[in-house]
């Protein structure tokens, strides 16, 4: 009987002690979830000074913003100026053109997060605006008429701004697994928010780059230099297209 009254004891302890551990695994994810949101309320406000700092240097210089995830960011790359837009910089550079590239990308950024920084970005002057978010949403399964709605309330945020700023959309695709009916729905609202918004669209950011080994990191999402590379040269024309003298 004591023995069995020992055991039922244990049996109690064992459970109250995972239950603790549940509580204090609750409460550090509680804490690193605060944190991350206090590190991205920082890191947009950062991205505002960063603009008008930009602007302050080179005031004589027409602003291009891109407004994108760690596509835009250039997740993993040593350098920022690897990714795509500072790739399209030297581009500009080249050809001697007044425009300076704003990178205000944000790794892991979803149409949601876009939209509630939007307003905070657009406090300085811009010439043209370059919209690259939506793929955190469709790799999370976000319901399409939500992103849809967060992308359309970013454009009219933009034309809010000043209804003569050209808008460029990069499209995006998304692998099969995620279900044929929603990856074709995805790839087709960017189609639709172009048409709708008359605005140019990029048909595919990561045409010739996505599911490619080499010309991707190593978590197989996130392009290398070379994959920047491409990326710049799926984007350039139609960037070209609005900026050109």
């Amino acid at each position: 009987m004591a023995k069995t009254k020992q055991s039922f004891i244990d049996s109690l302890l064992r459970r109250n002690q995972n239950f603790l551990k549940f509580c204090y695994l609750m409460f550090f994810l509680m804490l690193v979830s605060c944190k991350n949101e206090t590190t991205q309320k920082k890191k947009t406000e950062a991205n505002v000074e960063s603009i008008a700092e930009t602007n302050t240097i080179t005031e004589d210089k027409k602003v291009i913003l891109f407004f994108g995830d760690s596509l835009t960011a250039g997740y993993g790359l040593e350098d920022e100026n690897d990714a795509f837009p500072g790739v399209i910089q030297s581009k500009i550079d080249s050809l001697g053109w007044n425009y300076q590239v704003v990178n205000s990308g944000v790794s892991g950024e979803t149409t949601s997060g876009g939209r509630s920084r939007i307003n905070w970005i657009l406090k300085q002057e811009i010439a043209a605006f370059v919209l690259e978010l939506g793929a955190n949403d469709g790799l999370r399964g976000i319901p399409l008429t939500e992103t849809k709605e967060n992308l359309q309330a970013i454009i009219d945020a933009v034309r809010v701004k000043n209804p003569n700023i050209p808008i460029v959309l990069t499209g995006m695709q998304l692998p099969p697994n995620m279900g044929k009916a929603y990856t074709t729905q995805f790839r087709q609202l960017f189609i639709d928010l172009a048409e709708q918004n008359k605005i140019i669209l990029v048909p595919f950011l990561l045409k010739d780059v996505g599911g490619i080994a080499e010309l991707n990191q190593e978590d197989g999402i996130h392009p290398t230099v070379e994959g920047h590379q491409i990326l710049a040269k799926n984007v350039w024309p139609y960037v070209k297209q609005v900026i050109a003298p």
